[in-house]
């Protein structure tokens, strides 16, 4: 065996989901959860992936809850280290995957977040000096597109009646419609844009492409300055799917536009809409 220490290993794998030409998003999101992993085993004395038992792994998920991770992501994270050994299995750089007997966190899946009318027409009330800040927010809410997936819009990308989104880590490209109101806050938007060579549909002033850092900045000063708690980009996505199911779309093709590879995902959002719902196609205007 030529290098069993876990650093080395840890990387072997990383390029092993490269060759598999795995997308950046899910290398990025293994790469973190191994560096974490192998961090912790550090401070607990073992570099040799033999010495790794099952209550070093069972260590590591206490360690994150208690650190104030939710139960949710240290079950995240505990699925990277299991398809980690799964590899290291397959590759009979292991006799035993240990991470086999490690039960997954269990938690409450807590019901999404929902912007009122009054909420989510306050925080364009806010933005309507902003043609900037305006679209990126009607976007959201009109589209239920995710913060990703509209920080790497092109300009080619928004057509006159739909917007194309390119595939984004397991989430598959779409045409989402365009109504009147999101398609008059692109254009708005376009008159003030800085006329940057640039192919982003959203830039800086400087012309750089608007990075999902800076969108969420946007947004959170936006829920500041009006008072809304506890919120996050997300709800408005949340907010576009449970307000398209009350307003009559079938749960098949509300999941088809965001992009949900599991109809469950959209279905669950059926309990909160459930009051009243009126059966036919096309989308609502919020």
């Amino acid at each position: 065996m030529e290098n069993i220490l876990l650093p080395s290993l840890a990387d072997r794998f990383i390029k092993h989901l490269e060759a598999q030409e795995k997308s950046s998003f899910t290398i990025v999101a293994y790469k973190k959860d191994l560096e974490q992993f192998v961090g912790y085993l550090t401070t607990q004395e073992i570099s040799d992936i033999k010495e790794v038992k099952t209550n070093h792994i069972n260590g590591f998920i206490n360690k994150l809850i208690n650190d104030g991770y939710t139960k949710k992501s240290a079950s995240r994270k505990l699925n990277s280290i299991r398809t980690f050994f799964r590899y290291l299995k397959s590759d009979e750089i292991i006799e035993q995957n240990p991470s086999l007997d490690v039960s997954h966190p269990k938690y409450i899946q807590s019901a999404p977040r929902i912007f009122s009318k009054l909420e989510y027409r306050a925080l364009r009330d806010f933005a309507k000096e902003e043609p900037r800040t305006y679209a990126l927010i009607d976007i959201l809410l009109q589209t239920g597109m995710k913060i990703g997936e509209l920080a790497g819009l092109t300009m080619e990308d928004v057509k006159d009646s739909s917007i194309h989104i390119t595939q984004y880590g397991k989430t598959p490209a779409r045409d989402i419609p365009l109504n009147k109101a999101v398609k008059k806050s692109i254009d708005d938007y376009l008159k003030v844009r800085p006329t940057e060579n640039s192919n982003h549909l959203f830039i800086t002033r400087t012309g750089k492409p608007l990075l999902i850092r800076n969108i969420r900045q946007i947004i959170s000063r936006c829920f500041r300055e009006v008072g809304i708690e506890k919120a996050t980009v997300n709800d408005f996505r949340n907010t576009f799917i449970a307000h398209q199911l009350k307003n009559g779309a079938s749960v098949e093709y509300i999941a088809k536009l965001v992009g949900h590879r599991r109809l469950s995902s959209t279905e669950r959002f059926l309990n909160v809409v459930k009051e009243e719902i009126q059966k036919k196609e096309g989308l609502g205007e919020l």
